[in-house]
């Protein structure tokens, strides 16, 4: 049994090894073609060696591993150095490890390092043999290091045309570095075609340089077309980033939201775009003060943001942070650049402003306004001289009266609290005030809203001041009949001492008493009857008649107040007719009203009794009649066919109790349309006018007189031709010269003289003359002048607006004339048919 053992051991064993291979074999990597960098022999740390094509060997890899820790890979195949390297022989190599760990599929990739002059060498070894083989002229990919340590001239490529294996070619190249700026960085060798560079290149200077290649033969035949050859300059990670400013100033308000903007940094790489040398990541290495920790970046975009919501301005104003960019994606061998940011901290209102006491006691004596009693002070720790500072302070209790106000003064911020309305120590003591203050700005907070108002009590105290007399209530009455005998006595004004509340030891004086009516005690303030009292006397308002006390005491203290006398109505007025002249227009009218007033009050006033008032032998009660309309009006009838004229009408009007008073009324019996008419007729201030001539009146009277004589030597002389050719003026020769108005104001072309001649003129020039010949009362009151005209005489109407003036009117005052034109019969058809018509008013009315 014992040996038994060893051979499960060996068979257990072999199984191992089986399976192990079966394993390697399953998931031995594909190995990707080989990578050779050409590298000089020391290389520094963090150096970059050469960028090798990852995706070509394994697309999908995501984790990349370097077998050599000498060499670090970056994720676009970039190989650098982590330590300083010196390669001891010609050659030096490792492995790239490319995994994916989805699948776990895993590929390698050799990388050969050789030194440059072993390139050399096996080049210039093998020089014959590479003439003699078969070469191709077309272009091919070139490229070196910038910023190389060389060893210059340093081998970039070597350039062959195939026609060198029937000819001796000669290469040359030209172009930029060549032949043109910047001279003479390359050059090829003649006879074997390699090509050099002298010195470094700066990629941030030239990115790439564009060749043009030639082959010649000796004699100078060229087989081949020139050759375009592009050399591209590796970029090295030599740049460092640089922030675009060297300080940056933010501001942020103080207690905002966590995330809130605060501002954003940037940051410039000269470096190839798109490549790890310019991929930047920024950081906040320190911020000033440091606790707590406040600020974060945005590695990629350079956003500042707030990580906490405890800014408080109140306790730190402003922050500095240092700040970093890095390039190299921020890997611990990139190129890193530093910069100061300062961010200030903006003020908000939230702190409330406190009182820095919460009782004041001040004092201010009665009668006292305008003045300031008391100053109160807050704290605030907001920004000063801001609306988050400013207070705003008001009264919440105790101002009902309107007695006090407060106001901030600007320039301390203080509470100043002023008397605008007067106290009166007998009224009140003293008074307490609450009072309240909150800043211009809104309370931020606002989940303490209902604590936003700080709140402290004032206790005023009022000092007692003599202050005279008071007359209270200003305005004191009293009632009054009107005409008491002379002598009454009656009640008057009183004024107290305030702070006794009595009456004694006050002396009283009239100021005022516009009618004397009244004199007034000294010591008791009654008054006595002087003058009888007349409720319905001129300037008495509302049956109250004024007077003004002066009222003083010991001291000479004094006080003004009114007393009112209510005089109570006293039946002492008859009613009165007021319009004592009435107008009937008898053509139209058979009746008027008349209007009866009472001067008492309406106890003492309507309604009315009208009556006639005639003597027993009189036959007023025959011609005339009155009818009762209402209370306070009647109508007058005339009874009989009376003849136009003035008639006297006593009219005696009874108030309800019983007094009557006759009014005699002048009842004027008009031949007019409207009572207008007979007045104006009738006004005694144009009964006796003086009638004014202007000097263009008199001009244009002139000018008539002279335009008759010319008609009048115009007929004499024209009389012997009359038998053949008679010249008479036409009938319508004025009227068509003539402004015809329709309006009733006066006309300025016709003038009334006191002479009986009426001048009509238009232009300045005279076109027709009526003259008064012979007057005579004709038809109720009608005028007939002769008229002169053309040889012809006619009989014309003196006529004014729309009624007929007496002879005497038309001498004596502003008359019409219309035209002259129409004889009596036609006017009197006229007339006879228009007359009750308003177009009859038309015709102008001529005055001076």
């Amino acid at each position: 049994m014992a040996p038994a053992r060893p051979t499960r051991s060996r068979s257990g064993a072999l199984c191992r090894q089986l399976l192990l291979a079966l394993t390697i074999l399953t998931f031995t990597c594909d190995a990707c073609k080989k990578v050779i960098l050409q590298v000089p022999s020391q290389l520094d740390a963090e150096k970059f060696v050469g960028r090798v094509n990852l995706k070509e060997c394994f697309q999908s890899a995501n984790l990349i591993h370097s077998s050599d820790p000498d060499f670090q890979i970056l994720e676009d195949g970039s190989v650098y150095t982590t330590n300083a390297i010196l390669l001891s022989s010609e050659e030096r190599s490792f492995t790239i490890l490319l995994y994916n760990t989805e699948n776990q599929e895993e590929k390698k990739l050799l990388v050969l390092l050789q030194h440059q002059t072993k390139v050399l060498k096996k080049r210039h070894s093998k020089e014959k043999v590479l003439r003699r083989a078969k070469r191709r002229w077309a272009p091919i990919p070139c490229s070196m290091q910038e910023n190389s340590l060389g060893p210059f001239p340093l081998f970039l490529q070597q350039i062959q045309s195939d026609t060198a294996q029937n000819y001796t070619i000669f290469y040359s190249i030209r172009g930029p570095g060549v032949d043109r700026e910047p001279i003479n960085l390359f050059y090829v060798e003649r006879d074997t075609g390699n090509l050099y560079c002298t010195r470094p290149v700066d990629r941030e200077e030239y990115e790439s340089f564009e060749l043009i290649a030639f082959a010649t033969t000796p004699d100078g035949y060229t087989p081949e077309l020139p050759l375009p050859l592009v050399i591209r300059i590796e970029d090295e990670n030599d740049n460092y980033p640089v922030f675009t400013e060297t300080t940056y100033v933010f501001t942020v308000s103080e207690n905002c939201r966590v995330g809130s903007t605060v501002g954003q940094v940037c940051a410039t790489d000269k470096d190839e775009p798109d490549t790890m040398h310019t991929r930047l990541k920024y950081s906040i290495i320190e911020q000033l003060p440091a606790y707590p920790t406040l600020f974060s970046m945005h590695p990629t975009t350079g956003v500042i943001t707030t990580s906490s919501s405890q800014l408080d301005r109140e306790v730190t104003d402003k922050y500095q942070l240092k700040i970093k960019v890095q390039d190299m994606d921020g890997q611990y061998f990139g190129l890193q650049t530093t910069s100061t940011c300062i961010i200030n901290i903006g003020d908000v209102n939230d702190n409330l402003p406190i009182f820095t006491r919460t009782s004041y006691v001040t004092s201010v004596e009665e009668n006292t306004v305008d003045v300031e009693i008391l100053r109160v002070t807050v704290e605030d720790k907001d920004l000063m001289n801001t609306v988050n500072w400013r207070a705003n302070y008001t009264i919440l209790k105790g101002n009902e009266n309107g007695n006090f106000k407060i106001v901030t003064d600007p320039k301390t911020n203080e509470g100043v609290l002023c008397v605008v309305k007067p106290l009166n120590y007998e009224e009140r003591q003293q008074v307490n005030l609450q009072i309240g203050v909150v800043n211009e700005a809104l309370y931020s907070r606002e989940a303490h809203s209902r604590s936003v108002m700080s709140t402290a009590t004032v206790t005023v105290n009022v000092k007692n001041q003599d202050e005279g007399p008071e007359c209270s209530p200003a305005v004191q009455t009293v009632q009054i009949k009107e005409n008491v005998p002379v002598g009454t006595k009656s009640n008057g004004y009183k004024a107290y001492d305030p702070e006794t509340r009595s009456s004694s030891n006050i002396r009283y004086k009239k100021l005022t008493d516009p009618k004397g009516w009244v004199t007034i005690d000294e010591k008791e303030g009654s008054i006595t009857i002087f003058r009888n009292l007349d409720r319905e006397a001129e300037n008495i308002r509302d049956d109250i008649y004024n007077i003004t006390i002066l009222a003083s005491d010991k001291d000479g203290k004094t006080c003004t107040g009114t007393l009112g006398i209510i005089l109570q109505d006293v039946n002492d007025n008859g009613a009165v007719i007021p319009k004592q002249t009435v107008v009937i227009c008898k053509t139209v009218l058979s009746s008027a009203d008349i209007v009866a007033v009472d001067p008492d009050g309406p106890t003492n006033g309507p309604p009315f009794d009208f009556s006639l008032e005639s003597d027993p032998d009189s036959d007023l009660e025959r011609k005339w009649r009155l009818t009762k309309i209402n209370d306070t009006a009647a109508r007058l009838f005339f009874q009989e066919d009376l003849p136009f004229g003035t008639y006297r009408v006593p009219v005696r009007v009874t108030d309800r109790h019983g007094l009557s008073l006759i009014t005699p009324l002048n009842v004027m019996l008009c031949d007019c349309i409207t009572e207008n008419d007979c007045t104006l007729r009738r006004d005694p201030r144009t009964d006796h006018r003086e009638v004014r001539l202007g000097k263009w009146a008199i001009l244009a009277i002139l000018l008539g007189i002279a335009l008759l004589f010319c008609i009048l030597f115009t007929l004499v002389c024209g009389s012997t031709g009359a038998a053949k050719q008679p010249k008479v003026f036409p009938d319508d020769l004025a009227q068509q010269n003539l402004i015809v108005s329709n309006t009733e104001a006066p006309g300025d072309d016709k003038i009334c003289p006191t002479n009986g001649f009426t001048m009509h003129t238009v232009g300045n020039s005279a076109q027709g003359i009526c003259g008064t010949l012979e007057s005579g009362v004709k038809n109720g009151g009608q005028e007939t002048i002769e008229m002169v005209k053309g040889g012809h005489q006619t009989l014309e109407l003196c006529r004014g607006t729309g009624h007929h003036h007496t002879l005497d009117s038309c001498r004596g005052g502003p008359v019409e004339v219309d035209n002259c034109k129409y004889n009596y019969s036609e006017w009197h058809d006229f007339t006879q048919t228009h007359l009750g018509e308003e177009s009859i008013r038309g015709h102008t009315l001529i005055k001076n």
